[in-house]
């Protein structure tokens, strides 16, 4: 039946919502998509249904095609599983809590890794069963600090979340080379641009992870890539050690430096006062900066650690909190360093830090630091910094720790050129677990010798309704959405125009025409509302074909419109239904 816009529960807006940041949500909420309940929290109109809808079918379609069957489990859920894995306490604040009418604890699912665990130890028991891919399509609910981008990051969301059980680490290779490629048909249906990048596994562990990201401006993940076909996330991205060089510094000094607690008044006060024997002047990437945080682990635990990289580069928020996870990463306060009196604050170097050093706060540096290269850092004493402070030969680091910022023009991982940043929206991200969960809630298998092993387990994610606003961020131009076809609300939305009883008979003829031919229509069949309000409607709302039926209709033609083009073309009347078919199954299917 088609969609009419005389009684659609539908209110297009001609201003932009004060709370929408980006151009595809503002459009979402003009064009009468959703609406916002609360923050993170949103409302999908008749609309929005039709095209999440699609998205899912889409989503449902390639996973089925994969072998892969749908289940459907609940939201809310009782805390034991979560227990069993820590995740009770690894997810921290970001965990909707509640307790029911005994005073038990549970929680709104925020991802289903232990109940899928859980059910299929229910029912299967030897090798015989395996291997086996489930997977569901449900709301998930996580309390986002700062819920932003409407659908992009919100507290309540649609997410397919699948998983795939094996008996070894050869099936679990299978199958995540199985939902890898279902995941490039998927995303090529959708419509949009995206790219396939290394990931790095975090709190969910396991080995191989790759993000699927849909490339934009205001995507909050930066991912690099070289010329040789590399893409990483920056959190995945593993800058190599640099290699032991030959010691050519003189004995390490230290030097008054008053008032330099920064690296910029630190580099103006040794090129001032300091000059280098060889000539050139000091730069930041002489330094070494030494950066304190304090690590809260799930526990409420809480941890110094000390990260020392060069004085050109900052720490990466988003790769230290990757590589401490589950902890999470809190500032170093003044009261922390009132607790930790070896630590001169401004003039923290190496000589205090480190678990068998005087502050026995744990110290990591940046891979970047080669054994045997010469520093400017701090003295460990108000106002004085140490100059060729070698390392390997006058200090020594607990580990190393990727946690610098990635630039643009780094040299590639790969050896291949050089780094360029970009943008993009996480859509997708597969892993492969391993034996994590499985190992947690005791989900073991006999093999074909009788023994029982654990399961390998695979976790393979999209989300749902992000696709939604990551397809409106891609689709757009100043007039409106343009929906791919794949997705679209309709086929084709027909405009009747003018207050001809004529046009209107027409434009009802020509809908029942296009409905019984297979096409689905969005009719503006509103009587009282101007040509002009409906032919800003169209274009904002989004149809990819826009069939206007007006004052052609004198001459037996209509005027068919491409939303994405612009283009306009009168058809006569007795080819309008042969046309917009043609358009419809002639589109490619992918994009």
């Amino acid at each position: 039946m088609a969609l009419r816009m005389s009684t659609l529960f539908l209110r297009t807006l001609r201003e932009d919502p004060a709370d929408a940041e980006l151009p595809g949500h503002k459009l979402l909420v003009r064009a009468g998509y959703i609406r916002r309940v609360a923050p993170g929290i949103y409302t999908w109109l008749p609309l929005g249904m039709q095209v999440l809808a699609k998205v899912e079918n889409i989503v449902r379609e390639e996973m089925q095609r994969i072998g892969s069957q749908e289940v459907k489990f609940p939201a809310l859920l009782p805390r034991e599983p979560y227990d069993a894995t820590g995740r009770w306490d690894e997810y921290g604040d970001l965990l909707f809590r509640l307790k029911d009418r005994k005073d038990a604890d549970m929680l709104l699912g925020p991802t289903h890794e232990e109940m899928f665990c859980l059910t299929v130890k229910d029912m299967y028991s030897s090798y015989k069963d395996l291997p086996l891919a489930l997977f569901q399509i449900q709301n998930k609910y996580r309390d986002e600090a700062r819920p932003r981008a409407g659908i992009l990051r919100g507290r309540e969301f649609i997410m397919k979340d699948s998983y795939s059980f094996d008996i070894d680490a050869a099936g679990l290779q299978k199958a995540y080379d199985a939902h890898r490629e279902a995941y490039i048909r998927m995303f090529n249906r959708l419509g949009f641009e995206y790219v396939i990048v290394k990931a790095d596994s975090g709190a969910m562990g396991g080995s191989a992870s790759e993000e699927f990201l849909a490339v934009s401006p205001h995507g909050e993940d930066t991912f690099v890539r070289d010329d040789s076909g590399y893409a990483a996330n920056v959190e995945a991205v593993e800058v190599p050690q640099a290699p032991e060089v030959e010691v050519t510094a003189g004995p390490a000094h230290v030097e008054p430096t008053p008032d330099t607690p920064t690296i910029d008044t630190l580099v103006a006060a040794l090129n001032k006062d300091h000059p280098r024997d060889d000539g050139r002047e000091w730069t930041a990437a002489d330094t070494l900066k030494n950066v304190i945080v304090m690590l809260v682990h799930p526990d409420g635990t809480r941890e110094p650690l000390a990260i020392g990289l060069p004085g050109d580069r900052e720490v990466d928020a988003k790769r230290l909190e990757v590589k401490v996870a589950p902890a999470e990463v809190d500032a170093f306060e003044e009261k922390d360093f009132a607790a930790n009196p070896t630590l001169s604050k401004g003039y923290i170097g190496p000589g205090v830090l480190g678990e068998e050093k005087a502050s026995g706060i744990r110290y990591l540096l940046d891979p970047s630091v080669a054994v045997g290269s010469a520093w400017v850092t701090g003295a460990d004493k108000h106002g004085h910094h140490v100059i060729d402070l070698v390392h390997g030969r006058d200090f020594t680091a607990d580990g190393t720790i990727q946690a610098a910022e990635i630039r643009e023009g780094d040299a590639s991982p790969t050896g291949h050129g050089t780094l360029k940043l970009a943008r993009g929206i996480e859509m997708g991200h597969i892993f492969q677990l391993g034996t994590k969960y499985a190992e947690a809630l005791g989900l073991k298998v006999l093999d074909e010798n009788g023994k029982r092993v654990t399961v390998t387990m695979g976790s393979y994610g999209v989300g749902v309704t992000r696709a939604v606003g990551a397809i409106a961020e891609d689709n757009l131009d100043d007039l409106g959405l343009i929906w791919p076809r794949n997705v679209a609300p309709a086929d084709v939305h027909v405009v009747a125009t003018g207050k001809d009883e004529a046009v209107f008979v027409k434009a009802e003829e020509i809908v029942r025409e296009l409905e019984a031919a297979g096409v689905e229509v969005l009719f503006d069949d509103r009587r009282k509302v101007s040509p002009g309000v409906k032919f800003k409607d169209s274009e904002l709302i989004g149809v990819p074909t826009i069939l206007v039926v007006g004052k052609g209709l004198a001459d037996g033609k209509v005027e068919l419109k491409d939303r994405r083009s612009g283009e306009r073309r009168d058809v006569a009347l007795a080819e309008v239904v042969a046309e917009v078919t043609r358009e419809i199954t002639e589109e490619p299917a992918t994009l």
